[in-house]
């Protein structure tokens, strides 16, 4: 994905040895699924989602967005392992904002790195709800 207002350029890693590589590769492969806006993400905020197995190839596949534990997996789940289809299917704007603050601490740092840098006001919900 080309550098645009919404998708900054990487920033040039400090790492001169294959790990470096291997980083940058990493972010830009959840770079690369992000939605040109938050607007984008029309999920669903109510009811039982099903995962198809290329995101829930281990454990859960069906999950209760009644209950709080479920829809934070299936937030966490669908962040780490979809495509930017996915992203645009199973993520809802309104419910990603409210998660955020707590979701932020249970993804791993690339992918919580790539969704701030892109969508500054997900970082600034979790200042506010500092």
């Amino acid at each position: 994905m080309p550098s645009s207002p919404h998708h900054p350029a990487l920033a040039p890693i400090d790492l001169s040895s294959a790990d470096g590589e291997d980083l940058a590769l990493y972010r830009e492969k959840f770079r690369g699924r992000l939605p040109e806006s938050l607007e984008e993400l029309h999920g669903p905020v109510r009811g039982v989602v099903e995962l198809p197995l290329h995101m829930a190839w281990s454990g859960l596949t069906t999950y209760d967005l009644g209950k709080p534990r479920q829809r934070m997996g299936l937030y966490r789940t669908v962040l780490h392992e979809g495509l930017r289809e996915d992203l645009l299917r199973y993520l809802n704007r309104d419910v990603l904002l409210e998660l955020w603050p707590v979701l932020r601490a249970l993804v791993g740092r690339t992918v919580r790195t790539v969704w701030e840098d892109a969508f500054p006001q997900l970082a600034s919900r979790t200042r506010a709800a500092a």
